[in-house]
């Protein structure tokens, strides 16, 4: 029997596939979500799953290395609109959060949603959120330390906490407290500051 022509247009089975893991993965959870629904959702088998990604946990880490990679995007070109000020990359880092709770879609962290989940040492993916993590407690203490800050080190504590309780927030169903979040951060930022204003 011939194999049917993909259009020239039309994803590949591969990108189809990743396309609606992710989408599911975010808005189901990873462990609701079986290859079966993947591969059925995707309009592809079981079998060319396979061969795109040799597993269910290898899918489920490279949907958490792709959020990463745009995560960092996003925040680099938000860097790059205030050269020189942390406080300003700090606030804009907080009205990127706001935007993202305010989004009716929006499910918390995927990072987090998915360490949740996630208990075995060994899975891949732990490594990719565990990295992400820690990644953004060092951008935030270098930002924090470089606002002059009599202790960057717990403020960028105090500062992760917050983004991360906003996130978890989401997920509850409460989406008013991570709305202020900013302003939250704002007051944090100030008493670490002694009421100087900083750039």
């Amino acid at each position: 029997m011939a194999r049917k022509k993909r259009h020239p247009t039309q994803p590949s089975a591969r990108k189809r596939i990743f396309d609606t893991a992710s989408e599911l993965f975010y808005r189901k959870g990873i462990r609701a979500v079986g290859i079966d629904a993947i591969a059925t959702r995707a309009e592809t088998t079981k079998m060319s799953l396979y061969r795109s990604f040799p597993s269910k946990d290898a899918l489920v880490a490279e949907w958490l290395r792709d959020h990463d990679a745009k995560f960092w995007q996003a925040w680099d070109a938000m860097s790059q609109k205030h050269p020189g000020k942390p406080r300003k990359q700090l606030q804009a880092a907080f009205a990127l959060l706001a935007k993202h709770v305010s989004d009716p879609a929006a499910r918390g962290c995927p990072m987090a949603n998915a360490a949740v989940e996630i208990t075995e040492n060994d899975h891949p993916a732990k490594r990719v959120i565990e990295r992400h993590k820690v990644k953004l407690r060092a951008r935030l203490a270098a930002l924090c330390e470089a606002t002059g800050a009599r202790d960057a080190a717990l403020l960028a504590d105090e500062l992760f906490l917050l983004m991360e309780g906003a996130q978890v927030s989401t997920v509850l169903g409460v989406r008013m407290p991570a709305r202020s979040a900013g302003r939250a951060a704002d007051a944090l930022i100030d008493s670490h500051l002694g009421g100087r204003r900083r750039a």
